[in-house]
Order: structure tokens, then sequence, then C-alpha cells
């Protein structure tokens, strides 16, 4: 069966169902978490109280887990799990893995959500100790992870099965991009499991008394920062090798987007202290380390750049387009597939910069605790990363539902992402010029005993509050354009785009698929950075802290 033919074969009902479990909590995590954002711009204006004493600190929780932990984990799973079945296949046992992972997932979520709902989990998504929640938050967190992990370990099992089966053969370039992204993941989600099942739920049960804050904060950021590029890949996979077929076009080379993957691998893990800059009780050297390795991060980085602008050149060019920019113009900007990932890739411009901004150690220190970082991850999550979600999920789920995206869907979808944009646009660059004149984050509306500086952050949060509003409108037409998508757009066949390479394309080096070379340089790289630092932490900590349940944890 060739490429084409294998694009246009929708999955087994059975197979179907499993994928599309997942998009079902991703929108519906979408829904709920945007209500809860637009209604924290609407505090934080100044102009609005949330009725029935509901608590700030709650809604600010339940949009940072809702949007930062579920939808982007179910998305991802949901997303990798049709890759993977469409590129290797999928068996009985390996559906039925997947199953328990949704299964564990889902009771994890809803047990965490309740206990956020009711108040006894005003934690925010870092959850950061002394902030004391409820066990049972914990134990739902705990649950997501072991449920994503189980996910992780089927998606290698379905590589290996299919590596055994096609001896000497390259594996597919999507399949080895998810193994890649959930090695990562498991790597780095240890941290926080060991932060959650020997620290705080044990703390929280009341069997420990203290907790030690420094090495709890120390676990979360050793998961937090390569969290962010669990949630970038899956674009990243849209890019390299969604985007080329959707614009006609092939793959611009394998060995490359490989290479980018290893390299996001090794230097996406030992990094967390950048995180920590302003945070006392860690030897500044290894910070200095850490951001060097940071820093690091760029290199795939315009690798991708280069890769993704190149297959636009080549593809332009091969259609006949020879001025400098007429390949540009040319392409298929009435096409939702390719607008609203593409409008992802170019807020990943100035998204980018931030970060870099952000790792800085002195500049650090200006915007750490403002609202400038929400800013940014507003501007690298909720638009580079969602809007490529939104990109796949306009061809994924008529592909899954045995439906059509139309005309008027693929038009709206459009209208869509321009509100978005907009949005996303107002409500980022407040937040960013709020955060330069030193607007706090995680905080509600306050007016700071006046002072002349407080004064100057007002016209900003209104401008995210209109910017919030109109966000939400994109998350409503987001949500009707899912549910027609889903289930009552017309029967048919929406194509599953995976690019092809160059028939002269050269060989992939077999060095670029040894695991061993990579998890192996991977982990020594983890060590390096990170076992002295955390001898010295343990071996000097302060004495550790009683939970704080009030004024925010558990009211």
């Amino acid at each position: 069966m060739d490429g084409t033919e294998n694009n246009l074969r929708l999955f087994p009902k059975k197979d179907a169902r499993l994928y599309m479990s997942f998009m079902y909590v991703t929108f519906v995590s979408l829904l709920v978490g945007g209500l809860m954002g637009l209604l924290q711009t609407f505090v934080r204006s100044g102009r609005f109280t949330l009725p029935f004493n509901i608590n700030y600190y709650t809604i600010l929780t339940v949009h940072g887990v809702i949007l930062g932990l579920v939808l982007t984990t179910f998305f991802i799973l949901g997303f990798q799990f049709a890759l993977m079945g469409k590129t290797v296949g999928i068996s009985d046992k390996q559906r039925n893995a997947g199953w328990v992972s949704f299964w564990m997932m889902l009771v994890g979520t809803i047990m965490a959500a309740v206990t956020i709902l009711v108040g006894e989990a005003n934690v925010l998504y870092t959850f950061y100790a002394p902030l004391a929640a409820h066990p049972a938050f914990y134990i739902g967190l705990a649950l997501v992870i072991i449920g994503s992990w189980v996910g992780a370990f089927t998606n290698f099992r379905q590589l290996y099965v299919w590596k055994k089966a096609h001896k000497g053969e390259k594996s597919p370039l999507l399949a080895f991009m998810v193994v890649i992204n959930m090695l990562m993941w498991v790597i780095a989600s240890l941290g926080v499991a060991i932060a959650v099942v020997v620290q705080f739920i044990p703390w929280s049960l009341g069997y420990t008394e203290t907790i030690n804050v420094l090495v709890s904060r120390t676990l979360f950021w050793y998961f937090g920062h390569p969290l962010v590029y669990f949630w970038l890949l899956p674009a990243y996979m849209a890019w390299y090798a969604i985007i080329p077929k959707i614009i006609g076009g092939k793959l611009f080379s394998d060995s490359l987007a490989r290479l980018a993957f290893i390299l996001l691998l090794m230097f996406s893990i030992p990094v967390g202290f950048h995180h920590q800059l302003t945070e006392p009780g860690i030897d500044p050297t290894w910070k200095f380390i850490q951001v060097v390795l940071t820093m690091m991060v760029v290199i795939p980085s315009l690798m991708t750049a280069f890769s993704i602008f190149a297959t636009f050149e080549i593809t332009g060019r091969k259609k006949g387009f020879s001025s400098l920019f007429g390949w540009f113009k040319k392409l298929p900007w009435g096409d939702v597939r390719f607008f609203a990932p593409f409008v992802g890739m170019a807020a990943f411009i100035p998204g980018g910069i931030g970060g870099i901004i952000n790792a800085s150690h002195q500049m650090n220190a200006l915007v750490h605790n403002t609202i400038w970082i929400t800013g940014h991850f507003h501007l690298t999550i909720a638009t580079t990363v969602i809007l490529t979600y939104f990109g796949i999920a306009y061809w994924l789920v008529p592909h899954l539902t045995g439906r059509r995206l139309t005309k008027q869907l693929n038009k709206l979808g459009i209208i869509q992402t321009i509100i978005w944009t907009v949005g996303m646009t107002i409500m980022s660059t407040a937040m960013h010029i709020q955060g330069l004149l030193g607007g706090p984050r995680r905080s509600a509306y306050s007016e700071y005993a006046g002072g002349a500086q407080v004064d100057t952050w007002i016209g900003y949060q209104l401008a995210q509050a209109i910017g919030g509003t109109i966000l939400f409108i994109g998350i409503l037409l987001m949500t009707y354009i899912f549910i027609k998508l889903a289930f009552f757009a017309p029967r048919g066949v929406e194509e599953f785009p995976i690019a092809a390479e160059d028939e002269d394309a050269q060989k992939t080096p077999k060095i670029l698929e040894n695991w061993y070379v990579w998890i192996g340089i991977t982990i020594a790289l983890i060590a390096f950075a990170y076992t002295i630092p955390m001898i010295d932490i343990i071996k000097h900590s302060p004495p550790g802290s009683v939970p704080f349940k009030w004024p925010i944890g558990r009211m």
C-alpha cells in the first residue's frame, strides 16, 4: 500500500473510538479552562467580582491545571496514538493498554478537578509547597502521570513490534518522533512523580510533619521545563511531517528532523534551574551551567525553522514560482489546516525571544515574578502550541469520525484563527508591558494600598479583559467547529496528511536510531547537571515546612 492510499484509509472503528476519546476530553477542557481564564481577566480588571463567594485562586488553579496539564496531555496522547496507529499499527493488546491509559488519566483528572472546585486545592498548577492541597488532589495527579506512562510504554511497544517485523528498515519518522517525545516525558515526569508520591502525599495525609520546600520545587522544575517541550514536540511533528503534505510538498530532510528531536531530548531536561534563578539555596555555578544548557535548545529550534521555511520555498519553486518571494505568496493561505499552524509558527519567533530573556540571569531578575512571564506563556503555549493543535484537529477529527472538513467549516476555522490571533495579541502584549512596569503575576486584583506605579497597570489589565473576551469567543467558535466535525459534518474521507520523502533523498544514518547512545547521553547530562547540586540542596536544606492551608491552598 503506497503512502497516499494509506493516508486516505480510515481507521477501524475500535481504533478511532480510542483516539477520539482523548479528543473529547481535550475540547471539554478547552471550554472549561477557557471560561476560567475569562473570569480571571474580568477579576483583574477591577470591574468584576466573582459571585457566590467563588475564590479567585480556585479559578486560577482550574485554568492552569485544566489547560496546562489536562488539555495538552489528553490531546498529545490521542494524537500520538493516532500517529502510531497510522504508521506502525496497533494490536488488540496495545489498544487495551491505550484504554487503561485513558481511564487512569480520566479518573485522576476528575479527582483533581473536583478537589479544586470544592476549594480544597487552590495551589495553582505548579502546586508549590508549602501551599497544601487535599490528598485527593495529589493522588489524582499521580494517576494522570501513571496513566500517561502506560500510554508511553504502549507506544514504545508499538515501535518495537514494528521494528521486529521490519528488520533493517528505518522506522517511520512520525513513530520515531512520538517515541522521542514519550521518552522525554517519562524521564522528566519521574521528578514530579517522586515529589508527589514521596513528599506531597505523605505530607498531605499527615504522615510527615514537614516538607523540604526547595527539593520539591527543584523536582517540579526538573519536570516543568521539559513539560513545555512535551507540549511543543507534537507541534514540531506537524510542522516537519504534516504541513509539507498539506502544501503539496515533500519532507525536507528525514535526517535533520531526527537529529533535531534527539537534540531536544538531550537538552530539554537538565535545564530546570533557569526557572529557579531567583531561588536561594542553589549554587550559582550550577545555575550558570544549566542556563548554558538551556541556550543549547536554540540549535534544534533554529534547525526546525530552517527546515520548515526551506520546505515552503522548495515546494513553491517546484510549482513554478521563480521570483524571490513569489513562492511565499502562493502558500495555501485559505486552507485552515495550514493557516492555523503557520500563525502558531510566526508567534514562536517573539515567544522564543522572550524565552531567551527569561533564561538569562540578569534579565530574569527584572521579569521573574511579573505578569511578563504569564504573557510569554500565553504567546508560546496558548498560541504556538494551541493553534497548531487546532490545525491538526481540523483534519484529524473528521478522519477519525469519517466526516469531511467542508468549505464552510474551513472558512469558520480561518475566522477562528484570526479571532484567536487578535485576542491573544491584545492580551499577551498587555501582559508583557504590564510586567515590564512591575505588575505581579499569580495575584487577584489589588490596589496595593495605592501608589503611582500601580496606577499604570490598570489600563493594561482592562486590555487583558478585552483580549480574554475575544479569546473566549474564539473558544466558543472552536468548540462549535469540533462538534460539527465530530457529529454533524457530511460523511466522507478526510486525508491523514503524512508527507513522503523525495525519491532522491539521502539515506538516513543508522546512528540516528541508536537508542542506547542517545538515551545514554541524555542520562549522563542529567546526572552531570543535577547530582552534585541535589546532594548540596539536601545536605544544606533549612528545616522543612508545615502545610500552609491559608491564605490560599485549602480554603
